[in-house]
């Protein structure tokens, strides 16, 4: 490794803090099946973790969107690079995302999906970044930490496309 890592969340407390977040998701959704939309990449894991300990049924799709281009800093103009597979008609969705900062992507998103006649729309991270946050109006449901604005890996988190295998959370130190 290169880059010094040092460990903001460790395993255990990841670990930890998706089994409450799943244990509250599955209070709140009682009795009824939910439709998780993973945003990737960095949400796979996140999300893959997540699942396995609702105690619910569980459908699950993927859809991957980008702001950024080829470039560091995002554009603004969010663009849908997969969409989802399945339609959303009727069902309860949780939009499951690794990271919300600005949350300008996901004001978009959600006003996107909504268009597609779900039941209901909720959103769940791993981490949140509430100082970041420009789009104002986008509300959290299920947050499993903030976090300070640091750039973080680890958990599906990637610098460069590397560290997303971490099984931690970690800040890259220049």
């Amino acid at each position: 490794m290169a880059d010094k890592i040092r460990v903001l969340l460790s395993e255990d407390e990841v670990n930890k803090r998706i089994s409450e977040v799943a244990a509250q998701i599955s209070r709140d959704y009682q009795g009824k099946e939910i439709h998780l939309i993973c945003i990737l990449k960095g949400g796979v894991f996140f999300t893959c973790e997540l699942a396995k300990r609702l105690e619910l049924p569980v459908t699950l799709d993927f859809m991957s969107v980008s702001s950024y281009g080829n470039d560091t800093k995002s554009s603004g103009v969010v663009r849908i690079v997969k969409d989802l597979d399945e339609p959303l008609a009727g069902k309860d969705v949780l939009i499951v995302e690794d990271i919300i900062d600005s949350g300008r992507t996901l004001s978009y998103l959600i006003e996107v999906l909504k268009q597609r006649g779900p039941e209901s729309i909720r959103l769940c991270t791993l981490l949140d970044k509430p100082e970041r946050r420009v789009k104002k109006q986008v509300t959290v449901d299920y947050t499993c930490f903030t976090i300070p604005d640091e750039f973080v890996v680890g958990y599906g988190l990637d610098y460069a496309q590397k560290y997303r295998n971490l099984p931690y959370i970690g800040v890259v130190e220049q």
